[in-house]
């Protein structure tokens, strides 16, 4: 139960560190006017295509075409959705700071998206970002180069497994497919959401306020064996924080990244939510070098895994990526400035609210999954009705959540212009 709440604490400080480093990418975009045109560019250019082709032709599979990826084509109402989708995440990404990423797939997979067209454009619609914003900032922290390199090393091949598994799956059976991202949310969800909402519950019960996300990192015996064992090539690293560094062989950081790069291309969230508990806690790295290093390797995972796994393969949507895009720069905005006015212990309350929702929409979206695989046996109208309820409870929460942040926000417009 220890480790698991460490792990938990660490992916949190993962996802801060990303939250961060998303709201930076964010504001640069905004502030630099090339920027939001080429963005409306791009975007006026991806509808005009789609709606050219959306009601005569195909297009082909390399843009998304409708033919065998349905819905990957251009309607006003999934574009829309799209927009209201980033909104969303961003909105929690910049309010809570941190777990916006981990409802983009499952939203998208409840709007009627095919799971490995979600997790394609997902990863796509990160690395876009991140391009725009201007992929290395200065204020990444401390990068380790060599961390970096053999990191990528195993995540690109991490990357090839798992993009690779997607598609096999997905040709045998596109609902096997379906019902493979989905068991994989509804463990990641269960277990963010049940250790988040444990977390609210002990603060408010103690009448701690806090902030929106927690903390927590170190090491212990594991860290230290593989740190002593000489298989070369070794790597130095945390020469800034200790005398001399530390060193551990490339091939332990090259296998994390693999498990990183696997899961990343499976789920479509760039991996970062692993990278941080693999550092500290397997690798015994520094959270001051963690942070860096972390984002930098999520950049160049999805990347990798967006235009050599899905963008090839025709499993992005562009439409839907430009429409995230958008959406999101404008919730990240108003979330962050929102934490300035809102007690982090309700934001926290919210966060676990919206984890635990989407954990509950994957679940109930099982049953019908499994009954189209011949594995159980329900009638058609119980599972529909079982998906509906998820698809409700899901969109109902993060609406409350999008509907009450964007309310106080326009209610105390004074206040945050007078601060």
């Amino acid at each position: 139960m220890n480790l698991a709440r460490k792990f938990y604490a660490a992916m949190q400080e993962a996802a801060i560190a990303h939250a961060r480093w998303d709201l930076e990418v964010s504001t640069s975009i905004i502030r630099d006017k090339r920027k939001v045109w080429l963005l409306a560019i791009l975007t006026a250019l991806g509808l005009m295509v789609s709606l050219a082709f959306a009601d005569t032709i195909d297009l082909p599979s390399m843009l998304g075409g409708k033919k065998a990826y349905t819905p990957a084509f251009y309607t006003t109402g999934i574009f829309v959705a799209s927009i209201a989708i980033g909104l969303c995440a961003g909105l929690i990404t910049g309010c809570i700071g941190a777990g916006g990423g981990f409802i983009i797939t499952p939203a998208l997979m409840s709007a009627g998206i095919k799971g490995i067209l979600a997790v394609g454009t997902d990863l796509f619609h990160i690395f876009a970002k991140a391009i725009m914003g201007t992929a290395v900032h200065k204020k990444l922290g401390n990068v380790s180069a060599k961390l970096a390199v053999a990191f990528l090393v195993g995540s690109g091949a991490g990357v090839l497994g798992g993009g690779l598994l997607n598609r096999m799956i997905y040709e045998a059976n596109p609902v096997a497919s379906d019902a493979f991202i989905s068991v994989i949310y509804v463990v990641l969800l269960g277990f963010l959401g049940i250790y988040a909402m444990s977390d609210f519950l002990r603060l408010r019960k103690s009448g701690g306020g806090g902030d929106a996300h927690g903390g927590g990192g170190g090491t212990g015996g594991l860290p230290a064996k593989l740190q002593s064992a000489n298989i070369p090539p070794m790597i130095s690293f945390d020469e800034d924080l200790i005398p001399g560094g530390k060193k551990i062989s490339g091939l332990f950081v090259a296998l994390c990244g693999l498990v990183v790069g696997f899961m990343a291309a499976i789920m479509g969230v760039g991996g970062g939510f692993l990278t941080f508990p693999m550092f500290v806690y397997v690798l015994g790295v520094s959270s001051f070098t963690t942070v860096g290093t972390d984002i930098f390797q999520i950049i160049f995972t999805a990347g990798f895994a967006a235009i050599s796994q899905y963008a090839i393969y025709g499993f992005i949507f562009y439409t839907l990526a430009m429409g995230m895009l958008l959406g999101s720069l404008l919730g990240i905005q108003i979330g962050a400035l929102v934490t300035k006015l809102v007690p982090g212990l309700y934001i926290r309350g919210f966060y676990a609210l919206a984890i635990l929702a989407g954990f509950v929409n994957r679940l109930f979206a099982m049953p019908g999954k499994l009954n189209d695989m011949k594995f159980i046996s329900i009638s058609q109208d119980l599972s529909g009705l079982l998906a509906n309820i998820g698809n409700w409870l899901f969109f109902l929460t993060i609406g409350v959540f999008a509907v009450w942040v964007i309310g106080t926000f326009l209610s105390k417009t004074k206040e945050l212009r007078e601060g």
